[in-house]
This record gives structure tokens, sequence and C-alpha cells, in this order.
């Protein structure tokens, strides 16, 4: 039998086996597991001598765990493996010579693992002397000398997977299970803790000068254990010795055993003893026994992490090492003082340790690495938020803050060795602005604390740094000006709130006045001369958040516009590509105070205006993941350009502009892009590609220009917001003509139909009626036969804004143009598709054309659906609707068609019975509509929860029977008692409804609200789907 087993695993697992055999030996070892004796076969295979292969003594170990682990083996069988197993330990491990004969390493964690299980199972009654025999393992004599290397490395071994099967934390266990493990946990506590504790401190005596591997293993498995045994086991004078003396001077171990790693490994056995959970006044004690304090500021003061600090030999993973411990240790006192009773004496331990241990926090705060840095993070956060519950009835915590505060400023600098703009730092500077983030948490919890040393110290930095930019005429490093301006930025989270920094020409506040005495200090010093990049960048972002401090001091703007117009200039293609858009945000806010600078401001960005489109090349990579900001593509470039016409725009379209200088400043801009665009139109036709992407370029160019020259929307009554002058839209309908001939000389460019539809939608507001006559041409330039469904989806959403804004005037137009339209859609609608993009856009189509169908309806203009014109596509109407009501495959589409039918009867159906009460018949707007809202409109209330694939439990379908409710009662409050008659008659008889149900929803029908009949309906649904 063994020899077949042993054949069967060989060939299972030989990869050249042939398949057929394969099976079978597969087959066979499945039918072993389930044998009874399978497993003592399986045992011997493991432990026998001459020893088997390596892979079937781990397949044959399997299955004896799973044997144990599934409650298979009687007790006596325990017994038995227990007994075989500990033989073949002993002659592996007990002689320590063993090393030619003891086991491969993946043999021994299954034995070990087969060892845990038996622990499980025998510890507590028939296994009394578990540790005792491991302890006796590491020894090869009588005496405790625990010299036997493999011996103690098996036991160590065995102590962690035994923490790791019955403590692991982590570790998810049902009830039975975490109740065995705890009494487990006790019976070792009162059997055997102490014999265990002594080997510790056994080993780590013998082993300190010898092998570092075991002493890392020893660690190991206090650190593991001290979270659930008696701590008084641990922390004895002998044991914290060895530790403190592991922590001090690991070098006494070998560099090849392990070295200075020890060091490492007793900290985080500090920490580990540390974070065993007790009481606030064991908590404390714990802290000053274990001289926490005492091995933080040796550590700190070593040459590794002192005389070593500025150079590269820095050990930094000991510093993060020490950092965690620190975070550790002021997380609990923090605790203590957050739980323990005020007066306690044990709070005033508690604030003596905080005190002692915050110039470690902020040591390590300050270090110049980032990961370090940010292991001290999370005690500092809770550090604060701690302090802005108490500090107002502590004066004794206020002056931990400066220094706080301080550390985190400095923390905000960039270091000496950083390199701003390098390609090659990119990451080193995502991390670093990432970290400004965290740090800017922590300066508004420190303002949350304490308002006005935040105030003080932040306009203190910026005045100082500031002025010694005055004094020393720019000779200064631009890291404290980053910093200084850095901090400006960030000051207006407190000083600009929602009511901005001006209440009737006053400061809103104190931080604001700071602010404003700040943002009058930047322009004067002039630091926007300052030639580094980053500073130029600071000046712009600060001038556009805070340009209510310009529109209160409108003679400052001038000098601030020279600067931007020098930066939009700049040879720094980053610094020039972001002040295009910091620009035009500038110009945007203040565009009513710009009148008199418009001129000069245009013609001085004359030279940037030009546009130049460039293929991209084939050759990058386009799987390129550069964040926008440092995507310096040409395709980047122009899109950052658009941002100059926009701005042009509003200085332009500014009412302090004459209408005159309007006209002759939007000509100063279109005349060379409608030239440019005459020039590249033929060979664009033609099929060259660069020219064709030129014309794109050059229409989203007068796109925008017009969505910045005006705010004005059609319809908008506002009297702030008034429509551009007669003259003002002329020159606009000649941009409109221009991309309209592009358009159609070039409609079946998807690239060109984007582009003209964006200039579309930005025309509307500068051209005001005028764009009515175009319409027709817009709608055949637009939806060519290529167009995609999305590109449909997306116009009929732009010509919801067009019935919307000019629904007085778009009657006759919308008349002529609604079929031809309309039988677009239908045929895009009807396209196959293929794939879940296609099936996405085909869904987003049918809500626009239901969308674009309810604005018609709710603009009193569904008279054109019905024209004479149209009244042959109304049928295709109603049954497109009609469809997608019953698509239970589509919810938002069904209840938008629903919502739709709905409108129609509310448009249609003439005045409510139940309100008039003198009209016995319904009185419909259209002739025959109400017979055809019966017999059309009210069976697809039943159509869709009559599908088999409908469930009136989901969500979404809920609110289409929600609509289709509301349908009903629409009906019925047009035609009343005929619309119960042919309910009744009719249209639920033909369903097989029975007569008291019939009765029971024409009473709801007739008697109860809108919301009460929408869940009556919903839930008589549900009732006839069961």
């Amino acid at each position: 039998m063994d020899a077949q087993v042993e054949n069967a695993i060989e060939i299972a697992w030989n990869p050249q086996s042939d398949q057929n055999l394969k099976s079978q030996a597969f087959e066979f070892l499945n039918q072993l597991r389930s044998e009874p004796q399978g497993w003592q076969v399986c045992l011997a295979l493991a432990t026998r001598e001459p020893r088997a292969s390596e892979v079937v003594r781990h397949v044959a170990l399997e299955v004896v765990n799973n044997t144990i682990q599934g409650r298979q083996i009687d007790e006596q069988g325990l017994l038995f493996v227990q007994d075989s197993l500990m033989n073949h330990i002993r002659s592996c491990y007990g002689d320590g010579n063993g090393v030619a004969q003891q086991d491969p390493v993946t043999i021994q964690n299954k034995i070990i693992q087969t060892i845990t299980y038996l622990f499980v199972a025998l510890y507590a009654n028939q296994w009394q002397t578990f540790f005792v025999d491991f302890i006796a393992l590491a020894s090869t004599s009588s005496t405790s000398v625990v010299e036997n290397f493999l011996g103690t490395t098996f036991y160590l071994k065995i102590l962690i997977s035994v923490h790791d099967e019955i403590a692991d934390t982590i570790v998810r266990r049902s009830p039975e299970e975490q109740q065995r493990d705890n009494d487990l946990k006790d019976v070792v506590r009162e059997r055997d803790a102490r014999k265990i504790a002594q080997s510790w401190q056994d080993i780590l005596l013998y082993w300190k000068t010898r092998d570092g591997r075991i002493i890392d293993q020893c660690l190991s498995a206090i650190g593991r254990w001290a979270s659930w045994t008696d701590l008084s086991l641990i922390v004895k004078d002998t044991l914290l010795g060895l530790l403190f003396e592991l922590v001090s001077s690991p070098e006494a171990i070998p560099q090849k055993e392990g070295g200075n790693n020890l060091r490492d490994a007793s900290l985080n056995t500090f920490m580990e003893i540390l974070a065993k959970k007790t009481k606030a006044n064991d908590k404390v004690d714990l802290i000053e026994i274990l001289r926490v304090k005492d091995v933080v500021s040796q550590l700190i003061t070593s040459p590794l992490l002192h005389e070593l600090r500025p150079t590269s030999n820095y050990d930094t993973d000991l510093a993060e090492t020490v950092a965690k411990l620190v975070n550790n240790t002021v997380f609990d006192i923090i605790n203590i003082l957050e739980t323990a009773p005020a007066g306690d004496s044990v709070v005033l331990k508690a604030n003596n340790q905080l005190k002692e241990f915050l110039p470690f926090v902020l040591r390590f705060f300050a270090d110049e690495y980032d990961e370090i840095c940010s292991s001290v993070i999370p005690c500092l956060t809770d550090l604060l938020t701690y302090f802005r519950k108490r500090v107002r009835a502590d004066p004794d915590y206020a002056p931990m803050l400066p220094p706080i505060l301080q550390a985190i400023v400095a923390k905000m600098r960039y270091d000496e060795t950083s390199a701003w703009g390098n390609e090659d730092a990119q990451t080193d500077e995502a991390e670093f602005q990432d970290l400004r983030k965290r740090l800017q948490v922590l300066q508004q919890a420190v303002a949350a604390v304490d308002e006005q040393l935040y105030i003080d110290t932040i306009s203190g930095i910026v005045g100082a740094s500031l002025e010694n930019f005055q004094t020393q005429r720019g000779q200064v490093d631009w890291r404290d000006i980053d910093l200084a301006m850095h901090e400006m930025f960030l000051f207006g989270e407190l000083a600009v709130k929602s009511a901005g920094l001006f209440s009737k020409t006053k400061p809103v506040s104190p931080a604001a006045e700071r602010l404003i005495a700040m943002m009058f200090k930047l322009v004067e010093s002039d630091v926007a001369s300052f030639s580094h990049p980053a500073i130029q960048l600071q000046y712009m972002e600060i001038c556009v958040r805070y340009s209510t401090f310009f529109e209160a001091n409108p003679q400052l703007i001038p000098r601030v516009l020279e600067n931007f117009v020098r930066f939009v200039h700049h040879n720094h293609v980053k610094v020039k590509t972001r002040s295009w858009y910091l620009f035009h945000r500038f110009i945007k806010s203040l565009r009513q105070q710009l009148g008199d600078v418009a001129q000069n401001i245009t013609q001085a960005l004359g030279d940037l205006l030009p546009i130049k489109a460039e293929l991209p090349d084939e050759t990058s990579d386009n799987d390129d993941m550069s964040s926008d900001e440092n995507d310096r593509s040409a395709d980047a470039t122009f899109t950052s350009q658009l941002y100059l016409y926009e701005a042009i725009g509003c200085m332009c379209g500014s009412p302090a502009v004459p209408v005159a200088n309007q006209v002759i400043f939007i000509q100063s801009v279109i005349n060379p892009l409608f030239a440019d665009l005459e020039t590249h139109l033929g060979p664009a036709r033609a099929g060259d590609q660069r020219s064709a992407l030129q014309v794109h370029h050059l229409i989203m160019a007068l796109g925008t220009l017009a969505r910045g020259f005006s705010d004005w929307t059609p319809a908008n009554t506002s009297p702030s917001s008034k429509p551009p002058a007669e003259a003002v839209s002329e020159e606009f309908a000649r941009t409109s003509e221009a991309i309209l001939v592009a358009l159609e000389s070039l409609n079946s460019s998807v690239e060109i139909r984007t582009a003209a539809r964006f200039a579309f939608s930005r025309l509307i507001g500068v051209l005001g009626n005028r764009v009515l006559p175009q319409l027709i041409r817009w709608i055949d330039g637009l939806l060519s036969r290529t167009s995609s469904k999305d590109e449909m989806a997306l116009f009929l959403r732009l010509l919801d804004q067009v019935v919307y804004g000019f629904k007085t005037e778009i009657f006759d137009i919308l008349n002529t143009l609604l079929t031809p339209f309309l039988q677009r859609v239908f045929s895009g609608i009807a396209e196959p598709i293929s794939g879940t993009d296609d099936e996405i856009q085909l869904s987003e189509l049918k809500l626009q054309y239901l969308g674009f169908l309810l604005v018609i309806l709710n603009n009193d203009l569904g008279s054109v659906l019905v024209s004479n014109v149209n009244q042959p596509a109304f049928e295709t109407v109603i049954s497109t609707i009609e469809h997608f009501a019953k698509d239970v495959t589509d919810f938002p589409t069904a209840k938008l068609a629903f919502s739709v039918l709905t409108r129609m009867v509310n448009s249609w159906g003439g005045p409510d019975l139940q309100n008039t009460g003198i009209v016995p018949v319904a009185q419909p707007s259209l002739p025959g509509f109400d017979r055809f809202m019966m017999e059309r409109f009210s069976p697809l209330c039943w159509a869709l929860p009559s599908i088999p694939a409908f469930n009136p439990k989901d969500a979404q379908g809920r609110l289409v029977l929600g609509e289709a409710a509301g349908l009903q009662r629409a009906i019925y409050a047009k035609t009343g008692q005929e619309y119960l008659t042919w309910l009744r008659d009719v249209e639920l008889r033909r369903m097989g409804m029975n007569d008291a149900t019939i009765d029971e929803y024409l009473n709801a029908l007739c008697t109860f609200d809108a919301k009460r009949f929408r869940q009556f309906f919903q839930a008589l649904v549900q009732r006839s789907n069961r």
C-alpha cells in the first residue's frame, strides 16, 4: 500500500506524466483521503527511513493534517501521530549534529503545522508536556543550556506557529473556535507561560554573541506572545536587560549572522510589548519600566542617527523603526489622557511623558526622508486633535503648539537636494506635493486650536521672506520664497471663507486683514520678478485665488497684468502653458475692471494666438500616463492655448469696452483665423491630415472666443446678464457661417463634427435668434450618415437648449426640420449594436431622444409633433415610446418613456374632469385622443410587469411602476368614468383579472392620492407576480 501511494503521488506531481495516468493517480489519492486508515499510510511515508522524496512527504503530511483538522482521527490515533512525529523530530533535531539529516524547509514547515494541530487537539488534557518536550529539544544535555541550534530554532518556530493558530487577531474565527482558543491560552498561561519566558531568557543569554538568526526568531516569538501572556513574565530585569543590550549594541553579533537587523527586531519587540492592551495606570508604568524614553534618546544620539544623518550612511531603516516606536508610544499616552479621569495621578504622569516625547516626535517629523516623517504624522494628528479639546482648559499645553507649527512649516519647504522641474524628479515631486497636503491638514489642526498663533506665525514668515527679497534685491534662496508663497496660498483656507475677503469694503476677519496686508506686500515687493519658475507659478496661483483683493484694489491690476503678460511668453513650457490657464482665470474674475487695458492686452497676446496644428508623433508612447500638468504634447499645448482665446473674449466682451471697440477686437482675432481656415480647407478636403487637424483647431478657437465673450444664454431674464450688442452678434454670425462652410465641406470627419458641435454650443449665447435660420444647416452638418449614436445624443442635448431658449420663436423652424431630424435619430436607434460601448451609447441616445420630446412638450410646443407636416412621423414617435416603455433591460429609459406619455396626456387630454365638475365627458385638445390614450397608453402600464423577466422587487423596476401609476392617474383625470368602464369591461378583463381585484384596483384609482396609488400599484404587481 505504501508503495502504491508513493507511486501515485510521484505520477500526479510529475509534469511529464501521461495525462490519463495523472487522472488515475489523482482519483486514487482522493479516495485515499476519504479512507479512515489512509492517514496511517501517509504518516509512515512522511517519517520513514530511508526518506521518501520531498513531494511525497509533503503530500503525505498534507493528508495527515487535513485528517487531524477535520477531526477524523480518534484520541488514540492522535497520540500515535504525536509519538511518531516526536520520534522523528528528536532524531532529526535533538542531538545538535543533524545538519545533514534535517528536513527541507517545506517539510519542516509542514511538520510544524501538524504539531500545531496536535497542540490544539491534545494540549489541554493528553499532551500536557508539550512545551517541556520542545524546550528539552533545545538542549543536548540534562542542563538548561540551550546550545542545540537545530532544536532551538525548531522550538521557536513551534512557539510562533502556536501563536498564529490560537492568538493571531487577523484570522477570523467562529465563536466556537474563539472560545476554544481562549481556553487554550488560559491553560498555557497557567501551566507553561513561566517556563516559556525563562526559555526566552536562556536563549537570548546563550545565543546573543553566537548567532543572530536565533536571536531574531526569539524576539519575534516574544513580540507575538506579549499580546496575550502575563507581561510580568516578560518585563523582568534580566530579559529587559537583554533587550536593551540588543538595542544598544547589536554589533556584538557578527554582521554575517544578522548584525544591525537585530536592533530593528528588538525595537519591534518593544512595540509589540507596548501594544498590549492594559489599564491606563499599567500603560504609563509600562512605558517607564521599558525605559522607552531612554532607548529612543540613546538611539537618536547614536552615530547611525546623529553623526551620520547628513551623510549617505544614515540608517534610514533604523530611523523609521524608532519613529514608529515613538509614534506608538505617543498614541498610547494620548489615549491615556483622553480616557483617564481629570485630576487622576495617571494624567500627571502621562502629561510628563508627553512633554518628554514631543521633542522626539518633532525630531523624526523634521527628518529629511519623507518615509520617516510620515511615520509620526498619525500621532501628531491625534495630539493636535486632543489639544483642540483641552488647550483652553489646560494652558500647560499651549507652549507645545509653537514648536509643532514651526516644525510643520519647516517641513513644507523644499529640501536642499530638490531639483524643481527636473524630468527625472517627477516622482519625488509628486510625493512631496502629497506630503504637503498631509502637512496642510496638520496646519489646519493647529489653526483650529490657536487661530491667532497660526495667523501670527504664517504672516510673520510671509512678511519676512518678502522683506528679505526686497532688501537683498532678489539674492535669496528660491525655496524660502516658495515656502512663503505656498503658505500664503494655504492661508486662504482660514481667511477666505464663504463671505470672501471684504464685507462693505472692510476685512471680514482678522485673518482676512492679514491676508490683505500680505497681498499688498506681494505686489509691492515685485516678487514676480524672481527668475525661478516655481515662484512665478505660485505668484499667478495666488493672484487668481485672491482675485477679490484686486476687485477692491483695481489700481494694482495693471501691474499684475504686466507680470501675467510676461509669464504667458515664458520660455519654460510648464510656466507658459499653466500661465495661459491662470491668465484666463484672472481675466474672467476681473472682466468688469479691464475695459481700459483690453486693447493693450489683446495686442500683447497677438503673437501667441496663431494656431499651428501638429499631428501626434506615431513613434511616441501612447500609454504614457503623465499628468495633465506635465503633459507637453502638442494637443495639450493647444488645449492650453484655447484659454487665451477665452481670456480675450472675456476682456473684449466686458461691458466697460465700447461696442465699437468690441467689434474691432473681435475682427482682429477672427479675421486671421478665417484666412487660415480658408487656406487649409482645400487641402483638408483633399485628405491632408495636418490641414484637417488645423481646421479642427481653428473651429475650436472660434467657439472658445465666443464662450469667453458672453455668458448670456437665451431665455435668461436676469438683469445682470444681457445679450451682446447687434454689431457684436453680426460678427459672430460671420464666425458661425465660416464654421458651417467648413463643416459642410468636411462633415464626414468625426473630429470636425466634434469641433463644430463644440463651437455651436458656444455660439448660441452670442448669436441669439440669429442661430435659428442656420439650424437646418447645423443639423445637416452635425448629423451625417457616419455620425455615431454618441454624437446624436450630444446634439440632442444641444437642441434641448435651443428649444428652451427660443421657445417663442422656434415653432416654424422646428416644424420644418423635425421629421427629417427624427428620421436620423430613428435610424441611429435602429442600428444593430456590437459591444458594450455601443450598448451604452444606444441607451444614452434613447434617453436624449425622450428628453428632447419632453422639452418640446414642456415648452408648449407639443403641437409641432402633430402638425400637418409632422403627422406622418407621429406614429413612429409613439411606437418608439411604446417600445421603450416595455424594455425590461433598460429601466431608466422605460421610466422616462412613461414620463413622456404622461406629459402627452396632460398636453392633449383636455381639462381634468374631476376639477371642473361641469364637463361630463372628455374634451381632448386633439380629436379622438381620449380613446387613443386609453387604447394605446393604458395597456403599456401592464405590459412591462407582465414580461417574465421583470422583477417587481428591483429598485429601478419599482420606479418604472411608479411612473406607470402616474400615467394611469393622468388618463383617469382626463377621461373619468369612460376610463373606468374601459378598464372594467375591456383591458383588465382581457388580462384575466378577477372581479374582486378589478373592484379593488378601480377603487384605488378613483380614491387614492398620487403617492398612495403608486404604492398600491407597485404592491399589486408584486402580488400578481408571485
